[in-house]
């Protein structure tokens, strides 16, 4: 049935389509088997319950109702446990499994939740204060127009590219915010202070906002990459209706992931610099986290337009695994080594303090240029250079559902000859350096490179179960050529 678009929610700007309408059904099949199938990442897990003798319709409940029921319901929880472990238990899992042992889980979390002032004054103001500062410069900022892939419904997503003005922008803020404050005897810092009362009504919100978007998809898409998975509701909700939602012109999945949760990562990265300041004063720890992780992010933004090209964006749809993770998880998780430095202030004297912003650094060096490699030489057309030799590179063939022949450039020299997903490497290594600072007392400051291990691993599963379907043959090629998938010899 069509459905009429409201005048707020336009497709003017959102995308332009491919002109061709003819109809592939060979296309129509993996379009189908992509929407259908949404979360590729349990791939390993239904091949596991496979071979144990499951039944099809088990395990159809079990990946369609289960399991993101699962994750729904207890994500929350875990987040709110990760600040209560930071800020309640001296940041250790120890004490706080003494605590579920003495309390049991439940009543842990009852209590945890019943002593949390949600909704307030100051929880409403600071979180819808940001959304309207972030949504204003989003709208204001001039930068180049941007295209993403082209969708399996031939629609090309349409960006501004201005991320890195906006990051920038955004940073001279605060340090204008905190300026002002001070004056007044006042402090940012008080978001730490805070914190569980923000990201308990950060929660709240979240799920609010991911069941408009549901509704939104169903009823008022953006564009044709829309629609029920056939799945039933849990699964809908978890995984999203649309694949790029817009609201009065704002592309929702560029707000939630970049201007709110890769934002917000580097301002609560300065507030606890800025709280362990007033604490201690200057503390090498906490400097070399802070340094590192600064550099990552700026190098996200100066890079964002690339961003859109990744599997969270071309596959994720906009529902519960993406937005809430960037609502909730990405700001309490990502910077969860300095929460931890601001009540546990380690030196660690100029020597080993150097030696770790070095490795960092070069992480991220690394970590570029693998992306920038690649970049270069699909802009070049493979007309170019790698580590002063001709490219190997592949011209995989694929098609989109309107059966329009598409052609994308595989890389196989250079960092991208080492293994199929290199870039993974100096990023895990990074995570570990900006950890690093922490030493080894507790385990919840290591949370971030635990989970991005099994992230990445998780991740580069999805990307080539998406890449094998896209791609056929040309992909096989790619694999023989370059045969490991992550770590080169190993994996």
């Amino acid at each position: 049935m069509q459905v009429e678009f409201p005048a707020f929610i336009s497709m003017s700007g959102v995308t332009t389509r491919s002109k061709s309408s003819a109809k592939s059904n060979n296309a129509d099949s993996n379009v189908n088997d992509v929407f259908q199938n949404g979360f590729h990442g349990y791939k390993e897990g239904y091949e596991t319950l496979e071979k144990t003798g499951i039944s099809k319709s088990c395990r159809s409940i079990l990946n369609k109702f289960v399991f993101p029921l699962s994750l729904v319901l207890l994500t929350p929880q875990i987040v709110i446990l990760f600040w209560y472990t930071n800020a309640k238990c001296n940041g250790s899992y120890v004490q706080l499994l003494n605590e579920f042992r003495e309390k049991s889980v439940l009543m842990t979390l009852v209590g945890v939740w019943s002593n949390i002032s949600i909704i307030n004054s100051f929880t409403v103001s600071v979180v819808f204060g940001y959304f309207a500062w972030a949504l204003f410069w989003m709208k204001l900022l001039p930068g180049k127009t941007v295209y993403g892939p082209i969708t399996p419904k031939g629609n090309v997503p349409v960006y501004t590219d201005n991320g890195f003005l906006h990051y920038w922008v955004t940073m001279a803020g605060f340090v204008v915010l905190t300026v002002v404050l001070k004056m007044f005897g006042m402090t940012p810092t008080v978001v730490y202070d805070r914190f569980g009362e923000l990201i308990a009504f950060m929660n709240v919100f979240a799920l609010v906002f991911v069941f408009l978007l549901y509704l939104k998809g169903m009823y008022f898409p953006s564009s044709t990459d829309c629609g029920t998975s056939g799945s039933g509701f849990i699964f809908d909700y978890y995984w999203g209706t649309e694949l790029y939602p817009r609201v009065f012109g704002v592309d929702i999945k560029v707000f939630t992931n970049c201007r709110f949760g890769m934002t917000i990562w580097p301002l609560l990265v300065c507030i606890y610099a800025l709280k362990s300041y007033e604490l201690y004063g200057f503390v090498d720890s906490m400097f070399v986290t802070t340094i590192l992780q600064l550099a990552y992010i700026t190098k996200f933004f100066k890079w964002e337009a690339g961003y859109m090209q990744t599997i969270d964006i071309i596959l994720d749809r906009a529902g519960y695994y993406i937005c809430w993770g960037c609502l909730c998880w990405l700001p309490e998780l990502y910077p969860i080594v300095s929460q931890y430095l601001v009540s546990h202030p380690i030196h660690l004297g100029n020597f080993w303090a150097s030696i770790i912003l070095g490795l960092g650094l070069v992480s991220i060096l690394v970590n570029y240029l693998a992306d920038l490699q690649r970049q270069v030489v699909r802009n070049a057309n493979g007309q170019c250079l790698v580590w002063g030799r001709k490219p190997h590179i592949i011209r995989a063939k694929y098609l989109i559902e309107g059966g329009e022949e598409k052609e994308s450039i595989l890389l196989a020299s250079g960092w991208w000859g080492l293994s199929r997903h290199f870039h993974y490497i100096p990023e895990i290594m990074l995570s570990f350096f900006w950890t690093a600072p922490t030493l080894f007392e507790n385990l919840l400051p290591y949370s971030y490179v635990l989970v991005l291990v099994v992230l990445l691993t998780h991740r580069s599963y999805r990307d080539e179960h998406k890449c094998s379907k896209k791609y056929g043959k040309y992909w096989q090629e790619y694999c023989t050529k370059v045969r490991h998938r992550i770590i080169p010899f190993l994996f």
